[in-house]
This record gives C-alpha cells, structure tokens and sequence, in this order.
C-alpha cells in the first residue's frame, strides 16, 4: 500500500463528509484546539461542544485561564468527568504564561512536557493550528491503523504501540496537516468505529483487516480484569434552612479538588464527623445507594441525610460551606455529589426538612 493512497483517499472523503464546522475549528488556534483535545479524551463530540462553548466564553484565551481560580474551572467541567484532565489543563496554562509568554511552544517534544499532554495531543495541537508535520494516534486512530494493517495485539502493549506510532508516521502526508488529522480522526469516530460501516469506508479496498473479512477483531483486547468494589457513606449535613454541607477534597486523587459531602470510607461513627464540625444530630436518614464507576473500580454509595444543628464553631470558614441543593453556586462538583443535590431539590425532600 503506498501512503499517499491512504492519505488522498482519506482527505477526498473528508472534503465531502468530514466535521468542518467544530468551534474549535473557527478560528484553529493553538489554545482552542489544545482544550477541544482535552475534552475530547473519553468524551464524544456531541457532548463536548456545549462544554467548549461556555469554556470558551469563560477563559477565552490562555491568559483568562491562568489567571482564573481551580473552582471556577472545575465548576465548568462539571459533568464532564476525569476530573484530572481540568486540573493539568488549568496546570499548563499558567505554566505557558509563566514560561512561554502564553504562546505555545513550536515542537511536539516542547509541548508534550506540558501537564496533560501527551504526544498525540501535542501532535494534534500543532498538526490542526500550525499546520505541523506531526502524527497522531488516538483511541480513533489506533483503530483505522490497526485495522487498516491488521496488527495484531492490545495497543496497550508497547511493541504494539510502538508498530501503530511507525505507521502513523508512515501514513501522515506533507500537505493539508491540519484536514488529514481531523479526517484521520473523524474516520475513526464515524465508520471506523467499533462496528465498523466498511462499504462506506473510503479506505476499504486498502484495509487488510476487511480482505480477511474480521476487521471486528482489530484493535485486540484489553485483558479482562473484574474491576473491584469500594463502599463509601456521603454524609449530607442539612440545617433548618435546608442547606447542605460541602467541602472541597484535597487537590489530587479521586475527585481532586471537587466540592463533595464528608465521606466515610470505613467504619468510623458518623457522631465522630458531626463532633469535628461541632455539629448535632436531630435525625438521621438513609436514601437509596447507588454505584459509581471508575475507570478501575466500582463505588458503591450509601448516601446517608443527616438532619443538624450547629453547636459548635462556626462552619463558614474555608474548609468548606452551607449550600442550597438547588443553587449551589460554581463550584466544581462531583457526578455523586451533583446527583445527590438534585435528588435533594426534589419536592418529596423539600417536604421533609
């Protein structure tokens, strides 16, 4: 197969059929790109240009977001999950100010040492804004090339990676950089996807996956591994005024920096958390538990409403607030915690306070 067939046919079907119209595309720069790249990891298109909307009208460029604090940016990726990829891109825009003026730097090796970014973005940063020679190879990509060859193995795998990164290098052309690599991608999201569209495919006579007839088979597998299970109680402190308590969790680990109800991880009492925050108890309810899944374990969530006095210091001090499940304000918020806030504005539990 000769490399610019993939890359002709490839950009040929984008003219008709690709994604022009994206609004990190209008204008392309560096910035926009760099954070509709962000969001796009584990998160489809259609979900994230709302996202990127009100970003965008909050942070409009590197400046604004350096300058803005951790709970307004992860109040806007409220819902959009994998919370870390807020606090490296928050992370790496003031270290682009600090250190690069705001202006992101020429090289993919450069930009990859930013918080956040790996290769592949970078390469797609660049590639899509500067019209750089640089190859990608996302989740999208790694399936077209694996596919598109038939390699075999989990791309996970590093001798597999490392084959899949020779044909990305291989297959990228030396014209239109920035229409190849959406192309590359939008192939990927649309007919390549995990139930492959091969008679709509415009590299289908190339693809050695179809001439055997289990292009399905391609990528391989990720090894079965049985995810495991945590427990959690949330403790949702509600005064007479219907409020709740939140606090924020420390900056790294699960849900880093979000806002969340006091945990219980073990089997501490519940009087030892309401005693640290000088708190007592009129009475105490258990609503419906629910599950959360991680990327590698389950939560199950035993959501515990526990009716308060305070008696004690004053809570409103920076280790946490009174909030209206209603109104919350912006703050960035845990799935959990959000769901639990809308559960709590609902007119049943409105009644019970």
């Amino acid at each position: 197969m000769s490399e610019p067939a993939f890359s002709d046919a490839v950009l040929a079907w984008y003219d008709q059929h690709g994604r022009s119209d994206l609004p990190w595309q209008h204008p392309r720069t560096p910035y926009r790109v760099w954070v509709s790249e962000i969001m796009l990891q584990q998160t489809q298109v259609s979900t994230v240009i709302g996202y990127f909307d009100r970003f965008m009208a909050a942070f409009p460029d590197v400046h604004a977001l350096a300058a803005a604090d951790t709970d307004q940016v992860l109040h806007l990726w409220t819902g959009l999950g994998y919370y870390a990829r807020a606090r490296n891109l928050h992370k790496a825009a003031r270290q682009l100010v600090a250190e690069h003026g705001g202006e992101f730097p020429a090289t993919v090796e450069e930009v990859a040492e930013l918080p956040g970014i790996g290769r592949s973005t970078a390469g797609a940063i660049l590639a899509q804004s500067r019209g750089v020679r640089a190859p990608i190879l996302d989740g999208n990509v790694k399936r077209v090339l694996a596919r598109l060859h038939a390699v075999p193995g989990w791309p996970g795998k590093k001798p597999v990676e490392k084959r899949l990164w020779e044909l990305a290098e291989q297959h990228t052309p030396t014209r239109r950089l920035a229409d190849y690599t959406q192309a590359v991608m939008d192939l990927g999201a649309t007919l390549c996807a995990r139930r492959p569209d091969c008679p709509r495919c415009p590299v289908a006579t190339l693809c050695q996956a179809r001439a055997d007839g289990n292009p399905q088979d391609y990528p391989g597998r990720k090894p079965a591994k049985q995810k495991p299970v945590r427990q959690t109680r949330m403790l949702i402190l509600r005064n007479r005024d219907g409020q709740v308590w939140l606090e924020p969790r420390p900056p790294s680990g699960i849900w880093g920096g979000l806002w969340c109800f006091p945990q219980l991880d073990g089997d501490e009492p519940e009087q030892h958390a309401l005693q640290a925050r000088g708190l007592s108890v009129r009475d105490t309810e258990s609503l419906t538990p629910f599950r959360h899944t991680f990327s590698h374990f389950h939560l199950d969530i035993q959501p515990r409403l526990l009716r308060v006095d305070s008696t004690g210091r004053d809570l409103h001090d920076a280790d946490g607030r009174w909030v209206s499940p209603a109104d919350p304000g912006e703050l960035g918020l845990a799935a959990p915690v959000k769901k639990l806030l809308d559960r709590l504005d609902s007119p049943r539990q409105r009644g019970l306070l």
